[in-house]
């Protein structure tokens, strides 16, 4: 059995966490119902990061009970929320797909980040031939609900990328440098909130460009070998 305090404390952590999300989550509507949808706005990024960092600490919570299946069965929680496609397009592009926006940068967010797609490339690529793309465009495809087109207004400077491509280098790319990868940001409106990840060879950018303009709103198919 895991130290009671410990718990006790994870307990205690979560719990502040609730109470300043609640906290905020009033100040949004507060804001919001009073036409000053700058700081309701504001209120709401900061939601949105205390709800990222609580999510980490439920998390963990499971395995400070000690339970011993604790760390298994939260991972399968995590696939069964949040479905990663991974696959490669008709043209042989890689792509990762899954339903949310990558987080900003913030404490917790790279490992956020890591604890869905990480199991989900692992078990993808397990029993297959490495592939390697080199001298190729890493695109990040932010697609927004087109019902909130101000969330196509993301400063992509401040999105959490880094643990995506360390990822993505580790089992399509001879590394992540930019001598091998250049990076490439866009959004585009659909049905709901998703994001994808394509890596395409530099001669294929033009076609991948044309191509974009008329992706299916469900995502492009994607197959289990390049074709």
């Amino acid at each position: 059995m895991k130290d009671e305090s410990t718990y006790a404390k994870a307990l205690e952590k979560v719990d502040a966490k609730i109470k300043r999300m609640k906290e905020q989550a009033e100040a949004v509507r507060w804001f919001y119902e009073n036409n000053n949808m700058e700081e309701s706005y504001r209120r709401a990024m900061t939601l949105e990061e205390l709800s990222e960092q609580t999510v980490l600490l439920t998390r963990v919570l499971p395995a400070y009970a000690g339970a011993p299946d604790a760390a298994l069965e939260v991972q399968e929680k995590i696939i069964q929320l949040i479905p990663v496609n991974v696959g490669f397009s008709a043209e042989g592009w890689f792509c990762i797909r899954f339903p949310a926006l990558l987080p900003k940068k913030a404490a917790g967010s790279a490992e956020y980040v890591r604890s869905f797609l990480y199991p989900a490339m692992q078990k993808f690529f397990d029993g297959k031939p490495p592939v390697r793309f080199t001298d190729c465009v890493m695109v990040f495809r932010h697609v927004y609900d087109q019902t909130h087109p101000e969330r196509a207004m993301r400063d992509h400077d401040n999105i959490e990328v880094n643990m995506v491509s360390d990822i993505v280098a580790l089992y399509v790319l001879p590394d992540d440098s930019p001598r091998v990868c250049t990076h490439y940001y866009c959004s585009a409106a659909g049905p709901e909130e998703r994001t994808e990840i394509y890596i395409v060879p530099k001669p294929d950018f033009p076609i991948w460009l044309a191509e974009e303009k008329v992706f299916p709103e469900q995502g492009v198919i994607l197959y289990d070998e390049r074709l």
